[in-house]
């Protein structure tokens, strides 16, 4: 759908020919931006509540900067980057200087408008220190989608005194993010204190039987705990997202 039948049909709302929930149907299928080397998704917020983001690993760095060019003629949204590195922040950064780099989550955000702000809060718990850059791509990933975020870290289960005595923390979070490598029981632990939804992330962090997160993804799926749910092994950004869109749900 160019421009010109996108106007035709805001007009047709207004003149009240069409109904609205037809035109919003019609506009959720609109085009996409063709680079040849991919396809930008400028509608994904319409249909999803937030923007498309660019997964950076593995891209060359100038599918990368084409990939943002477009974006930034497109539409005044923040651009979400993750699993990048400092030579796609100054590959990126020659394109718009309002790149910013978070070196620990490996995110890099173009900031372009000021974060919105929940006053319901996702809390994000790690077992220990070695957990936190995973902890930080999910917390840096919820900021930029518009919630209020709150971390708490390393207070895993070989110190679980470090944990209870947080409890009111936990309690008070809308949705808790637990991140976390070894054996994965932070998520056990934390589902048994609180009655809000859990996002569990196992981390590949851990000695030889660890198997690179598989241990603690394996227990994290098989916790007796309720209302867990698991994401893939260093998955911060899809915990986030995950809860981000429970976060925003209408009370």
């Amino acid at each position: 759908m160019d421009s010109t039948k996108l106007t035709d049909l805001l007009n047709q709302v207004k003149s009240g020919t069409v109904e609205v929930e037809y035109a919003l149907n019609q506009i959720k299928q609109l085009e996409y931006g063709e680079l040849g080397y991919a396809k930008i998704d400028h509608h994904r917020q319409l249909r999803n509540g937030y923007p498309e983001v660019i997964y950076c690993e593995g891209k060359a760095l100038e599918h990368i900067q084409g990939i943002i060019k477009h974006m930034l003629e497109r539409n005044n949204n923040n651009i979400l980057c993750t699993r990048a590195n400092k030579e796609i922040f100054n590959s990126i950064f020659e394109v718009t200087d309002k790149a910013i780099y978070y070196e620990n989550a490996r995110i890099i955000v173009v900031k372009r408008e000021e974060y919105k702000t929940t006053t319901k809060k996702i809390l994000v718990v790690t077992g220990g220190t070695a957990d936190i850059p995973v902890a930080e791509e999910a917390a840096i990933t919820a900021e930029v989608l518009g919630n209020t975020v709150e971390r708490l870290y390393d207070v895993g289960v070989a110190g679980i005194h470090r944990l209870i005595s947080n409890t009111k923390i936990l309690q008070e979070a809308n949705v808790i993010i637990t991140v976390a490598g070894m054996e994965g029981a932070l998520a056990s632990v934390v589902g048994g204190l609180v009655d809000k939804p859990v996002i569990a992330v196992p981390t590949s962090i851990g000695y030889g039987a660890n198997f690179g997160g598989l241990s603690a993804l394996l227990c994290m799926l098989n916790s007796c705990a309720s209302g867990i749910t698991v994401v893939n092994i260093d998955n911060g950004f899809g915990a986030a997202y995950s809860a981000s869109t429970i976060n925003n749900l209408p009370n």
